[in-house]
């Protein structure tokens, strides 16, 4: 039998053992918090405001305006050039499709895919005047996507540099849509570039958070005009996927170039519920330098079923 000073030191170590086992709870305890609290102060701003990696300046596009007007783009500075009039006349059919009585009728009537038959109509050239000669109405803002995610062409003919962009955005898993949206000088005009190319573009466009990034185009912002530059229509499996996203197209041909069967299969593969209009592009009657755009625009709605 244990003596009584045995049995004491016996308790006093076991106390001891008691209080280094909730010392060291303790600690962890704290030690979590901490890594709780240096969680939190990361992960809750960003589900604020979803804080953008990029700095202002990153998200900031300068358009050199003065080289565009000498390439015979709209232009700001001279608001009376055949360009700019070409443009007002074409962006009205748009604006009206998308706001007036036919927008009840179309699903995104505000998102405007411009495509082409084939490469090198200009389908780019057009959409970025159409994006350069609305950003000029007073009560309107624009949005121009490029989405011609095989051949990025937007920013080459802006003249910058690449930046990250769509599919950037479609491969992320947490960055905020507003990180690939760039500002510029150009006040009511933003950019979203087509950003890193990807084997799986196609699967990417269909997505669900495409169809959610579509959405919101269309949606959050009630003046707000969507142009997105798209592959060719034909053979080209994204154009497809993005007409189905788009309440408008228009379909650029390049006059003395494009073959009426090619025209004819580019509206076949649009949503036949879309409004569908045609810019003819380099026209041979052309009166000034850079002024060589005709245009046709119309609607033709689908008869009635029998």
């Amino acid at each position: 039998m244990k003596s009584t000073i045995e049995k004491a030191l016996q308790r006093q170590q076991q106390a001891k053992k008691s209080d280094n086992s909730q010392a060291k709870n303790t600690e962890t305890a704290a030690l979590a918090q901490d890594v709780k609290s240096e969680i939190a102060d990361h992960v809750a701003e960003p589900q604020a405001g979803k804080s953008s990696s990029f700095t202002p300046e990153e998200n900031f596009l300068e358009i050199d305006l003065e080289r565009l007007e000498s390439l015979g783009f709209v232009t700001t500075s001279d608001p009376r050039r055949r360009i700019n009039e070409e443009y007002r006349e074409i962006k009205r059919k748009l604006i009206q499709n998308a706001f007036g009585p036919l927008s009840k009728t179309l699903s995104n009537s505000n998102i405007i895919m411009v495509t082409s038959a084939r490469p090198s109509e200009g389908k780019t050239f057009t959409a970025v005047n159409l994006a350069l000669s609305i950003a000029a109405e007073q009560d309107k803002t624009v949005l121009l996507v490029d989405a011609d995610v095989l051949k990025p062409n937007v920013l080459k003919t802006l003249d910058l540099r690449a930046k990250k962009g769509l599919m950037d955005y479609l491969l992320s898993d947490s960055e905020p849509l507003s990180q690939y949206i760039y500002r510029t000088n150009v006040d009511k005009l933003r950019i979203i570039p087509a950003g890193s190319s990807h084997h799986l573009s196609t699967e990417l466009l269909a997505s669900a958070i495409m169809h959610e990034t579509v959405n919101e185009f269309s949606t959050r912002y009630p003046d707000r005009i969507v142009i997105i530059d798209t592959p060719p229509i034909i053979g080209i499996n994204e154009s497809a996927i993005l007409a189905s996203f788009a309440g408008q197209a228009v379909v650029v041909v390049e006059e003395g170039k494009s073959k009426l069967p090619d025209i004819e299969s580019s509206v076949e593969r649009l949503n036949p519920d879309m409004a569908v209009g045609f810019v003819v592009n380099k026209s041979i009657n052309m009166t000034e330098a850079g002024g060589y755009y005709g245009y046709y625009y119309g609607h033709e709605p689908k008869p009635d079923k029998e």
